[in-house]
């Protein structure tokens, strides 16, 4: 949540993106949450009304979405009053096929329509297949499984770091997941909230003073 070269700058340039003639567009040196909260602040023109992240390649599912920067940004407005939608895709590098980001892109547009059109905010993560449009096997609401989709996996280690990718988890998801029902060819959307404080738990705070 900062800059990322710089603690007391964040370089900003004006782009023109393909297709989007006279729409303003950034490329921002700053991780997506800070993004956000730079646009509330109205650094990019008028403040914006709605946050939209992505197409992340590969799915958010699970725990990972607690370490997803596209998800994060959508946490970002919400705090802020701003409804969002965090999009990611399965990553058609694993199966060595094309990225059908238009099947993602497709999914999204009614559900981005009927937030635009909300009064109070709510976060949404969707995470679709990369399959042709006509093959996704519909759209679930559903929970966060317990597990993410993937996990850290260490490749080699030196003396100054250490290598590691990311392969998909071998634990099978819960039913009805939305890592299980991204599997199976279901896009699946789950609402999300961000802070919240443990209820029941009374904490000795006699014997920390």
């Amino acid at each position: 949540m900062g800059p990322l070269d710089n603690p007391n700058r964040v370089d900003i340039t004006a782009i023109d993106l393909p297709g989007l003639s006279g729409v303003s567009s950034h490329a921002v040196c700053a991780p997506p949450a800070f993004i956000v909260a730079l646009a509330t602040l109205g650094v990019f023109g008028e403040p914006v009304d709605l946050v939209l992240a992505g197409v992340n390649p590969g799915p958010n599912t699970g725990s990972s979405t607690l370490y997803s920067a596209t998800v994060g940004a959508v946490l970002a407005g919400g705090q802020r009053g701003l409804s969002g939608l965090a999009l990611s895709q399965v990553d058609g590098r694993q199966a060595k096929t094309p990225q059908l980001w238009h099947s993602a892109t497709d999914i999204a547009m009614p559900i981005i329509r009927w937030l635009a059109g909300r009064t109070e905010p709510v976060s949404l993560n969707v995470n679709v297949p990369n399959l042709p449009l006509d093959e996704i096997r519909g759209i679930r609401q559903t929970g966060l499984a317990p597990q993410s989709s993937v996990q850290t996996e260490i490749t080699g280690r030196d003396d100054h770091g250490i290598g590691f990718c990311l392969v998909a988890s071998a634990d099978e998801p819960s039913q009805n997941s939305d890592t299980a029902l991204l599997r199976s060819g279901h896009a699946t959307v789950s609402a999300i909230t961000g802070m919240a404080t443990m209820e029941g738990l009374t904490l000795p705070l006699d014997e920390w003073v």
